[in-house]
């Protein structure tokens, strides 16, 4: 079992910046692929961005790209998201999630399906 725990959301103005952070405890996270999606309310999950497991690929939703970005220390069993020029629409609750079975590639990384743990969540709000 792999328990994630999120933090860093909170309200920004657009334009700003967000670190999110995901602590990871149970297992290490070395052998997981590791994701972010986001949900806003009223609308489905959506995928946002994955990490293969050594950190050397990313995958990212076209609507982050160049502004977000994924990394991770499996040292520290931790994993981030460094979120730039934050929009409006990028608000959501924002989830940390683990995957088992080895991915390679964009739709293995943005299938919710495939992800075998979830964390609680971390509400971002970016006003305009």
């Amino acid at each position: 079992q792999v328990q994630l725990v999120e933090s860093g959301g909170g309200l920004v103005q657009a334009g700003g910046s967000l670190r999110l952070s995901c602590a990871a405890s149970g297992r290490t996270i070395s052998t997981y692929h590791m994701g972010w999606f986001r949900q806003a309310q009223g609308k489905e999950r959506e995928f946002v961005a994955a990490i293969s497991r050594s950190g050397g690929r990313e995958y990212y939703t076209n609507s982050v790209k160049g502004r977000f970005t994924i990394s991770r220390d499996n040292a520290k069993n931790t994993v981030y998201l460094e979120m730039n020029s934050l929009k409006p629409e990028d608000t959501a609750v924002y989830y940390c999630t683990a995957q088992r079975f080895d991915c390679s590639g964009y739709v293995c990384s943005a299938n919710w399906n495939r992800y075998d743990y979830w964390g609680q969540g971390t509400q971002v709000i970016v006003s305009s």
